[in-house]
């Protein structure tokens, strides 16, 4: 098992749009091993973006919940939304990329979605729910979004601070 280490805000790292990925190959299978160790060890994770561990490649992993348990790691290769709902949901959201702060966010409650699976299979599924949330959350960050981005400029500022503060804290954690 590999672990890798999570990139956390206000990291410009996070802010660059991700490129395609070109070849689904070995190299690329045991990267998407490695992250999916990463969120299994995460306390409260359910997904994760190659661009929250350094690589900025359009990949995103989910862990999908079964009765409160995780349950299989879902993979997801060059995602693409072909359609948003109209009907949208509020939720609460948090990202082990900004650790320590969750907020509401307004998201598609439904959404279309073509990628590449784990065995290079073109697939286009319907997701919805908190499903599908969670995919919107993740590919934000293919874009250099984060979840803080869609929030006021007021709440943004906060959530800033509040990063900046903690990671100031942890720097001199480091250094004692």
């Amino acid at each position: 098992m590999s672990r890798l280490s999570i990139i956390t805000a206000p990291d410009s790292r996070l802010t660059i749009k991700s490129a395609n990925v070109d070849q689904i190959d070995d190299k690329l299978r045991k990267f998407m091993t490695s992250m999916s160790d990463t969120l299994k060890f995460s306390s409260n994770g359910v997904g994760l973006a190659a661009p929250q561990v350094g690589i900025n490649k359009r990949l995103v992993i989910i862990n999908s919940f079964q009765d409160g348990k995780r349950g299989e790691t879902q993979f997801f290769v060059n995602p693409k939304i072909l359609h948003f709902s109209e009907e949208t949901v509020i939720s609460e959201e948090g990202c082990l990329s900004v650790p320590g702060y969750c907020a509401e966010v307004q998201r598609a409650k439904s959404i279309r979605l073509s990628y590449l699976d784990y065995d290079n299979n073109q697939q286009e599924t319907s997701f919805t729910g908190f499903f599908s949330i969670c995919l919107q959350h993740e590919i934000d960050h293919l874009d250099g979004i984060l979840f803080i981005d869609h929030l006021s400029s007021t709440k943004k500022n906060i959530a800033v601070r509040k990063l900046k503060k903690l990671k100031k804290l942890s720097n001199t954690a480091n250094i004692i």
